[in-house]
């Protein structure tokens, strides 16, 4: 279960955090964001303040970011059991508690999980079109091979949300759109209907819930992986501001970019200088590292108390 809010304001640091140490386990991964420790029967998750923009980790991390992306993540875990089952041990809280014995500090960013196979996608979901899938329709007037009608204004709401999987990259290289057909070829034909009916069902409750909060939830992403079972499981996170892109619904106007409340703020700094998207990525203004952490913190907020002040 989640920290109530004003218990996770109070554990975000003022210096971010950029790598786990001190813990008495082997490090078995560092993403861009999370580094992952192997506790034999499970794994340890623990979610950097580490920040990244086109697949390239930048140099400055935004302060608590990692436990707004962990407590946001258990919050959406909870809501989203009835759907599917999720990479958590049993008593979570207990047992991360006794994991990180002696390390209290870690507890609000970090997930006790089972060790799973995890699937070699990213499950898109688009409701609006935004982003890179504006800049595909713009070229090729589909959404990565998927039609849509003509004349739809950027950011316009799509008839129905679209399922545009992406590969997953390795730390440094990029996710590249796949289409379904070739979803479908990269994980069977039952298992991608198996991820496809679930991200849709995941995106549809996300998007209500965000619209009850004020938000639109305009593209997500979800990671699945599978259990010595054969059992489809929700992993990494979900529905944080790293993974979706959120948008105040009052001020929601299609025909351009819209305020948005996740990453996409670091994004636009970054798409307003010179840089080609390659490592290493260029310094971030302190004014971008407090706006992107005031962004979090209000779709948090939103989500899980529906207030908040705007940033």
């Amino acid at each position: 279960m989640h920290l109530p809010y004003e218990e996770i304001v109070a554990a975000l640091p003022d210096k971010p955090l950029q790598n786990a140490v001190g813990l008495p386990y082997p490090l078995l991964a560092s993403g861009k964001v999370r580094d992952i420790f192997d506790l034999g029967e499970h794994l340890l998750i623990v979610a950097s303040d580490r920040l990244s923009a086109f697949d390239v980790v930048l140099p400055e991390g935004i302060p608590g970011k990692g436990v707004i992306l962990t407590q946001m993540s258990l919050y959406w875990f909870a809501e989203s059991a009835p759907i599917i089952d999720n990479h958590l041990v049993p008593d979570h809280a207990a047992a991360l508690a006794e994991a990180l014995r002696g390390h209290p500090e870690y507890i609000p960013r970090s997930m006790l999980v089972r060790k799973l196979r995890p699937l070699p996608i990213e499950a898109v979901v688009r409701g609006y079109i935004s982003g890179s899938s504006w800049r595909d329709y713009v070229l090729h007037g589909t959404v990565f091979g998927q039609r849509v009608p003509g004349g739809l204004l950027e950011s316009a709401k799509l008839p129905f949300p679209l399922f545009t999987p992406t590969t997953k990259a390795e730390k440094g290289g990029h996710d590249e759109p796949l289409n379904l057909e070739q979803c479908a070829a990269l994980l069977g034909r039952e298992r991608h209907e198996e991820v496809y009916d679930a991200s849709m069902r995941l995106y549809a409750m996300g998007a209500a819930a965000a619209k009850s909060a004020g938000l639109i939830l305009a593209d997500t992403k979800f990671e699945f992986g599978i259990d010595e079972s054969g059992n489809l499981i929700l992993i990494d996170e979900i529905l944080t501001p790293d993974s979706s892109r959120y948008w105040p619904k009052d001020e929601y106007e299609p025909g351009g970019p819209q305020p948005a409340f996740d990453k996409q703020f670091v994004r636009d700094y970054l798409e307003s200088i010179r840089w080609d998207k390659s490592p290493p990525a260029p310094h971030l203004p302190h004014e971008v590292v407090e706006g992107t952490r005031s962004r979090y913190l209000f779709a948090l907020k939103k989500l899980l108390t529906d207030d908040g002040g705007r940033p």
